[in-house]
């Protein structure tokens, strides 16, 4: 995260989040102004297809919406954050500890995207770890 996004900033940004040469084919991206002439040149040596949304049209980008929607009903509109430290502890701790370990997804089959186990032997106790202060729990049947 940065106050002050540039294109630079984001053309660096492109190229760390894809270290091991595994570029996607297709980008989707809005009309932002930082994603300048810097940017557009990056991902144009990485041989990625940019695929813009029209002005002003959030409906066009479903996969962003979708997810910037799901962490404000489940985080942020349940928070009061009082700086941008917060903030950040925040929703590392809501993706880390929740949303890729425990929460279940549809599009997963009501798994998470890091897997998790399941055990089809019963448990006479089922331990419930607070995540965001008790905000969300995670559930693990005791050994």
């Amino acid at each position: 995260m940065t106050a002050h996004p540039t294109a630079e900033w984001t053309a660096r940004q492109i190229v760390e989040a894809f270290p091991g040469g595994e570029e996607p084919r297709l980008l989707l991206r809005d009309n932002d102004s930082i994603d300048g002439d810097d940017f557009t040149r990056q991902v144009k040596a990485m041989a990625i297809k940019e695929l813009c949304t029209p002005y002003r049209s959030p409906w066009c980008n479903p996969f962003a919406e979708r997810v910037i929607g799901t962490v404000r009903r489940e985080c942020t509109d349940h928070l009061l954050v009082c700086s941008e430290q917060h903030l950040q502890r925040a929703l590392r701790e809501y993706v880390e500890r929740y949303d890729n370990t425990a929460r279940p997804h549809m599009s997963l089959d009501g798994n998470s995207p890091v897997a998790r186990t399941r055990d089809s032997t019963p448990a006479d106790e089922v331990i419930a770890e607070p995540v965001l202060g008790g905000l969300h729990h995670r559930y693990r049947r005791a050994a």
